[in-house]
């Protein structure tokens, strides 16, 4: 026990582990979201994965944070639109985009998180990007560009920009303004921030799925559907978020927004285990252009 508390204690301690193992999940996501189709509506899967969390974290943490509510409740207004962005309206925007874009295109967009980031801190923080670091960037997206177009730069142009391809591009906005806010977060513990984050988007997601069935566009779940919402709700929605939380505690957004790139070539390479997605060497340029980059930009 003492050598598996002390790894786990290494691991915990690393931001770089956290973060690689928090766009790997999340990419887990990516692909969860396409099986998903047919077997759950958009609105339902982001709600629902909510509700499931919250009911593995407040046996754990709830305690813990109703004793830590003086702290949380100055932050009140801003958990309620951290939650919003990060969680509902993120995924809310996501799952909604999938239906009509393509794979390409939505891998292209979850790249410019990480500029997004940059550029939110230089604006609200005064935070200083480095020539490095937006070398650093460039090399990483084109390495997000690699992949998402498949080695073919004039996929985009064929492909062209749907409704879809707004709704990800404001998904990827919500996504960059959840990493800003933690910046400043309560001073309490991570399990319990996120214990109030995930009650928070629990209540916020009620609007969408009761739009969702007001609309009539509403599916409940099949039973390949809720083993799909079991998996991303504990491991994308709870494991990684609790990751993503401590790495960009331990090196600050603007670097930890950097890792999203990842999520593209992850995702794209765990595609690539599904019938007609074979790995090709376009994953391996852009896994290397993606790893490069961020080396550079992680430099001093």
């Amino acid at each position: 026990m003492g050598l598996l508390r002390r790894m786990w204690q290494a691991f915990y301690d690393n931001a770089y582990l956290l973060l690689v193992a928090t766009t790997l999940l999340w990419a887990g996501n990516t692909i969860a979201s396409r099986l998903a189709v047919g077997h759950v509506s958009p609105m339902a899967l982001t709600s629902l994965r909510w509700f499931i969390v919250l009911a593995v974290l407040l046996p754990l943490s709830g305690r813990r944070m109703a004793q830590d509510w003086p702290k949380l409740r100055p932050f009140t207004v801003k958990i309620v639109w951290m939650a919003f962005c990060g969680f509902t309206g993120f995924n809310a925007l996501f799952y909604a985009a999938a239906y009509s874009t393509g794979a390409a295109n939505l891998a292209i967009f979850q790249g410019m998180i990480p500029v997004f980031v940059m550029l939110g801190a230089w604006l609200l923080f005064k935070t200083p990007v480095t020539a490095m670091q937006w070398i650093g960037f460039v090399i990483a997206f084109a390495g997000v560009v690699v992949v998402g177009l498949k080695g073919n730069l004039t996929s985009l142009n064929a492909q062209g920009f749907s409704s879809g391809d707004l709704l990800m591009l404001s998904a990827t906005l919500l996504s960059a303004a959840y990493t800003l806010g933690l910046r400043q977060r309560p001073a309490v513990s991570g399990l319990v921030f996120f214990t109030a984050l995930a009650l928070a988007a629990s209540l916020t997601s009620l609007p969408l799925i009761a739009g969702e069935i007001a609309l009539g566009r509403f599916q409940m779940p099949t039973l390949t559907g809720w083993l799909i919402m079991a998996y991303i709700a504990l491991l994308p929605s709870l494991i990684a978020q609790l990751f993503y939380i401590r790495g960009v505690e331990l090196i600050g957004p603007s670097r930890a927004g950097l890792f999203v790139n990842l999520v593209p070539v992850f995702g794209t390479t765990l595609a690539a285990m599904l019938p007609n997605e074979p790995f090709a060497v376009y994953h391996v340029i852009g896994l290397a252009l993606v790893i490069g980059g961020i080396i550079l930009a992680e430099r001093k």
